[in-house]
């Protein structure tokens, strides 16, 4: 969709943007992010050419933007910025048909379109089509600024810092807001932030962006659990996996290799297994490894023919987890259920490992340990 070629930017004898070279997927939002002056702002107005680059070249489609003419470029790409932009001389609805007008579409269309577009962000068009932009909260003032740059339905839309001068409640309503916006309507959207809480919240990738390089380019989970430096590790925060539990995944903490046998094997044989092992559950698959349920010790010992089949004391499970289940889903889990144990398994019912009340207490206590460490050094 979005593909940088070799980019570099000077302004004299210094370098803004030092060779940089990575690609924005159609339908996805990638965030830029790094400290004041890391080139981020600069990236994001090269793309409707705001800004052009000394060497290197910007495709969108497969197009280079260096060939095209650069209004007709920007009528087609939605721009949201900071201080939002607004004409104040003008009413909302005429704010958001500005580019419509200049693009001649029908009249009707274009009034249909503005209410359509109020709606979608939340605003009723009957109450403030008509009023300026001085009669508005900021909050109110910054979705006008989201409606008017999908005026023209553009394929791209970018956003300079969008929501940074609104307060913090209204900043959080307007990221879900947007979030939500964003899974109904599929556009590209280039997003410029100082702020990796906001970066984590609604972006498909991130770039982390030093001193006009990219440091690391990928997905939120990832940055998380493999910064790939320590500049990335002490700008994103040693412990901010914690401020986004939904990233820490079953998979990601469960036994590997739990204490398993199969289901013909004789009970005895079991016995012999469990005692070896020092545990008092376990787990039982057929002969293609699916997951079929538990037996426990207690009901081994009470059941007199020890040469049955362990089948016959099979305990089908309360609850399940899957792999990409977040510790959030495992905590309503295991308290839903009153459960201790909870196998995870996949789409095939085939086992993978399993989550333990002691896996959980290890892990949120390592949390402890690595916050204490970043409180004491």
């Amino acid at each position: 969709m979005i593909r940088f070629e070799n980019i570099r930017k000077n302004y004299k004898e210094t370098t803004v943007i030092d060779d940089v070279s990575f690609e924005i997927n159609k339908g996805e939002i990638v965030v830029l992010i790094g400290s004041s002056g890391c080139g981020k702002t600069t990236l994001l107005k090269m793309i409707n050419s705001l800004i052009k680059p000394t060497s290197g070249k910007i495709y969108i489609n497969d197009e280079d933007i260096g060939e095209k003419d650069p209004v007709l470029l920007r009528r087609n790409i939605g721009y949201v910025i900071q201080q939002i932009g607004l004409f104040p001389h003008l009413t909302i609805r005429k704010n958001i048909e500005i580019i419509p007008r200049l693009q001649k579409m029908p009249k009707d269309e274009i009034y249909q379109n503005t209410r359509n577009l109020l709606n979608m962000v939340g605003l009723d068009p009957d109450i403030y089509m008509n009023r300026y932009p001085i009669q508005l909260s900021g909050g109110q003032n910054q979705r006008v600024g989201v409606a008017r740059a999908f005026a023209t339905n553009p394929e791209i839309i970018l956003m300079d810092e969008p929501f940074s001068a609104v307060d913090p409640i209204t900043r959080t309503q307007l990221q879900d807001e947007f979030v939500n916006l964003e899974s109904r309507l599929h556009k590209t959207i280039v997003f410029v932030t100082h702020d990796m809480d906001e970066a984590l919240k609604i972006a498909d990738r991130i770039c982390i962006i030093k001193s006009g390089k990219i440091v690391q380019y990928d997905t939120p989970e990832n940055i998380l659990k493999n910064p790939i430096d320590e500049y990335v590790t002490e700008f994103v925060g040693k412990n901010r996996i914690w401020r986004s539990p939904e990233f820490i995944y079953a998979k990601d903490i469960m036994i590997t290799k739990p204490v398993t046998t199969y289901e013909e094997v004789p009970i005895l044989k079991v016995m012999e297994n469990m005692r070896i092992r020092k545990v008092d559950t376990i787990l039982i698959l057929n002969d293609s490894n699916k997951y079929i349920g538990f037996a426990t010790a207690k009901d081994i010992n009470k059941y007199k023919d020890k040469t049955s089949p362990i089948s016959v004391l099979t305990k089908k499970p309360k609850v399940i987890a899957y792999p990409y289940d977040s510790i959030i889903d495992l905590l309503a889990k295991i308290k839903e259920h009153n459960v201790s144990t909870i196998p995870v398994v996949d789409e095939d019912n085939v086992l993978h490992g399993l989550i333990t009340t002691s896996t959980l207490v290890t892990t949120l206590s390592q949390q402890f340990i690595d916050f204490e460490e970043v409180l004491h050094g």
